[in-house]
């Protein structure tokens, strides 16, 4: 990790990574994978970091080959644009504003869930840069539609939100509450540590399909998976508008995760190879792949170890091009979930009352924030190194007169 001071553009980003890379002494020839938010400074196809990165490596060794992946968490997150939902996103972000960002409104929204005893105590706020964000605020804001209801007749502000009152309106709304909850969904699973490329791009394979199953049941009119969407009225009348959006949404799936989607038979012989036909298989690895499920010793470690662990006891004599792939395929990282997490405890410490904080004791408390790695106190405790520090002196005096 290091800190950009000024400008970010794409050859700003290059020296920055070149430095690092360099004073590390690490070989640019085995550089195997980039994974990038998409950002133009970084994606830009003449000037952008990952082009720079490309010609850099290629002039090091012509035969490597780097992974560029659009983080797989920020794609599905944009998918969510296709369902083009702002009439029923605007004015609950709106409503949501007009409760909470005004104080005695705040004050006396949650007095009167309390009274009402409400199934939630307050609304959340919506955040644009959080994943889960946009599903939740829906959702809650669903939930209290009958106490927000009541609660704006008694603020006699009921004409500024009309939508509450309308019947197409809140079809729409239900629809949104269903299909964002299914996103969120697919983005919890898509988040985490150490999560293996085929895995991340399997769920999104599944949830690819169940789009098309919940697009098939829409138009016979059955809402199984949308509970809060068969509640209303006006659903049946709708169908076709929200079979087109599920379509859309798919669609968009698929054209988004073209860059997983190019590496997915590598992914799958990795994650799968006893399953795997040797027929189809690149011909340095048939004989391998045949050997490998050919030994019954194999297919047990496979069921019993993790997937790394199943490759780290494999002979390197007898599968060196199958461990090769493996290598290449596992270090792969799906997302930037790592770098996303890091950022949040950033943001945790680096708060404004902090301003003398400098970079490397921002860098110091991040290493201790997000390591693994546990202090073996008993040996620093022998080596006896100390750190005193000075205490002010507070002296208090009283009189009594």
């Amino acid at each position: 990790m290091e800190s950009l001071k000024g400008k970010t553009r794409g050859e700003d980003l290059y020296e920055q990574v070149s430095a690092v890379i360099e004073r590390r002494n690490l070989p640019w020839s085995k550089l195997a994978n980039v994974t990038t938010d998409g950002s133009p400074n970084l994606t830009g196809k003449n000037v952008g970091l990952l082009k720079r990165i490309q010609d850099k490596v290629k002039e090091e060794n012509p035969a490597q080959n780097v992974v560029f992946l659009h983080c797989i968490i920020h794609q599905e997150s944009l998918c969510k644009s296709i369902l083009q939902l702002n009439h029923v996103v605007d004015p609950v972000v709106k409503l949501v504003n007009f409760i909470r960002a005004r104080g005695l409104n705040h004050r006396q929204f949650v007095t009167f869930l309390e009274e009402t005893d409400a199934a939630h105590q307050d609304l959340l706020y919506h955040s644009r840069v959080r994943w889960l964000s946009l599903g939740k605020v829906l959702q809650r804001v669903w939930e209290l539609k009958e106490e927000i209801s009541s609660f704006l007749e008694l603020k006699e502000k009921s004409e500024e939100f009309p939508e509450l009152s309308d019947e197409n309106w809140l079809c729409d709304f239900a629809f949104a509450v269903d299909i964002f909850s299914h996103l969120n969904e697919l983005n919890v699973k898509l988040q985490g540590k150490d999560q293996f490329v085929h895995n991340l791009y399997t769920n999104v394979t599944a949830f690819k399909s169940k789009l098309i199953l919940f697009s098939r049941q829409m138009s016979n009119k059955s809402f199984t998976h949308f509970p809060t969407l068969a509640t209303q009225k006006e659903a049946t009348r709708n169908t076709k508008k929200y079979c087109k959006s599920l379509d859309d949404l798919q669609r968009e799936f698929r054209r988004r995760f073209s860059d997983f989607e190019k590496n997915d038979k590598s992914l799958q012989l990795v994650s799968c190879p006893l399953s795997q036909d040797p027929d189809t298989a690149p011909q340095e690895l048939q004989l391998e792949l045949i050997d490998l499920q050919s030994d019954s010793a194999s297919k047990e470690n496979f069921k019993s170890l993790k997937l790394t662990d199943f490759y780290a006891s494999l002979n390197k004599a007898t599968f060196p091009n199958l461990l090769r792939l493996a290598q290449e395929m596992i270090v792969l990282f799906g997302s930037t979930y790592v770098c996303e997490q890091t950022f949040s405890v950033m943001n945790i410490n680096k708060a404004r009352h902090r301003s003398k904080l400098t970079d490397q004791h921002l860098r110091s408390i991040l290493r201790i924030a997000t390591t693994k790695l546990a202090p073996d106190f008993d040996a620093l405790a022998k080596k006896g190194d100390q750190q005193y520090c000075s205490h002010p002196t507070v002296v208090s005096f009283s009189t009594v007169s």
